[in-house]
Formats: structure tokens, sequence, C-alpha cells
């Protein structure tokens, strides 16, 4: 699933493509026609995202409200003939956005998102978010934070591969309950997502490690990994940890594969 900095990014490219723009709204596999009729042909204000949610804005005061889910494809290209199966698309001066598997995909109110919202976790990636917000609701739960992480309710955007960064990058054991963190600990988690995220926004990549651990500074080759970017514990099982060495551990925690350093991150 696209944690919350790709949708950033496509709400960026697609405001880039179609804001203020009149725009044609179909859908070429006729699953979605009727709710597309509804935004054809009127003006596409912005798109915006909130961790996995993307809003795009119509005059109309309607919004087109996207999650991607695990298999969720929305890309835009040169306009032609539609291939597989398009749910939605969005065309304007010779470019389409073409939405194809998504979750969730509905024309809804202001009021609506509002109240989608208002169920989310803070994103670090918005200007408006509020950290103490998720801090309140972590100190009081008993489930581990790399589980906390990963819940959208109390912090949105934050997948797989964020969390067991910053989770390494703050040494913080990712078993430890939530209500035994520290706040210095949270502080430090929260502070790297603010700086983290924004550069995988810019990069449409992750990069995690510090100057020091780079391959550059440690003469090691780049990581090869589908994923890019170059990162700590991610996807590196049994692999030496960059900062002192020991073997990176994996498991099943919450139903998703959680890697850490055994050794570096004992403290909470």
């Amino acid at each position: 699933m696209p944690e919350g900095h790709t949708l950033h990014r496509l709400a960026l490219d697609l405001t880039e493509a179609f804001g203020d723009r009149t725009v044609s709204v179909t859908s070429p596999q006729g699953r979605f026609a009727e709710s597309a009729a509804v935004l054809d042909q009127s003006r596409m204000v912005e798109a915006t995202a909130h961790g996995k949610h993307l809003f795009c804005e119509f005059a109309t005061d309607r919004f087109l409200h996207v999650h991607l889910g695990l298999i969720g494809k929305f890309t835009i290209a040169p306009e032609a003939p539609p291939w597989g199966e398009v749910r939605v698309r969005i065309a304007a001066d010779g470019r389409a956005a073409d939405l194809r598997g998504p979750q969730q995909c509905a024309v809804v109110t202001r009021s609506e998102i509002d109240a989608t919202m208002a169920q989310l976790g803070p994103d670090p990636l918005r200007p408006d978010a509020d950290p103490e917000l998720a801090w309140r609701r972590i100190r009081r739960a008993s489930r581990p934070i790399a589980a906390l992480l990963m819940d959208q309710t109390i912090l949105s955007g934050v997948g797989n591969v964020y969390r067991a960064e910053v989770l390494f990058r703050n040494r913080v054991d990712p078993h430890r309950p939530g209500h035994k963190l520290s706040r210095r600990s949270w502080l430090g988690i929260w502070s790297d997502l603010v700086a983290l995220m924004p550069e995988g926004v810019r990069d449409n990549r992750i990069d995690t490690v510090r100057p020091e651990h780079t391959p550059e500074a440690l003469g090691r080759p780049p990581r090869r990994d589908d994923h890019g970017g170059e990162v700590y514990v991610y996807r590196r099982t049994g692999m030496p940890c960059w900062v002192c060495g020991a073997k990176v551990r994996t498991e099943l925690l919450a139903g998703r594969n959680l890697f850490w350093c055994g050794r570096c991150q004992r403290r909470g």
C-alpha cells in the first residue's frame, strides 16, 4: 500500500496537470459512470491528501475521494485510448489521469470529507498537523509502538517503511507499549517524520540513512530494491546493521513484517 508521501506527490502532480482547468471526467469501464457525470465538464480546483486519502476538489463543491488500497494506481500520461479496467479518467489539454483498482472511489461533499478527516490521526506532511493529538492516544495505549504508528486513526500516512526507519533512527524498541514510550522519544519520532516525509514527496522515494551511513561514506554498494532508497532496517533481514553490525531482525506484527535491530533499539 502506498505510504503518505506517495499520495501527497500524486496530489501535487494532479494539481499541476488539472488544477483550475475544466476537465472531462469519465468512467471507461462503466462502473463509475453515474458519479463521473456529476463531475464531468466542471473545473477541478486542486488535489490534496491527508495520510493515504486523496481528495480532488471541484468547483461544484464536490470532491472525488480516493483511497488506493493495496493495488490501486492513479497514473498521469498523455491522453490516449484507455487500456485495462479504468475506473475514472480525468482529462484536459491532452493529458489524462487514469485510476485503476482503488479500494475506495466516491463523489462526496465537503461535510463528508470533514467526517473522514475527523477519524484520522495527524499527517506529518500537513502544516495543520497536531502531534499532541497522536501523543494523547499513544500514551494511553497498551499496544506496541510499532503497531500504533501504523494505525491511521492515530497517525496518518505512515506505512511499513517509515515506521521501521524512524523507530530505528530514534533507537526505540518497536515492541515497547505506547503507554511506556517517553515523550522525548515521541517528539523525536514526530520530528523525524516531519523531516523525512517531505523528502519522500520531493524525490518520490524513501531515504532514511544519515550522511555517515550512505554508500559513499561506508564504501558499500548502493541498495538494490524495487522500493528504492537507502534505509537502515527495512527489508534487510539477516544483513548487518549499518551502525552496530548486528543482524537485522524481522517478525510479523499486526499483520505486517516488522524490521529492527535488537542491539541498537533497546530503549523506549
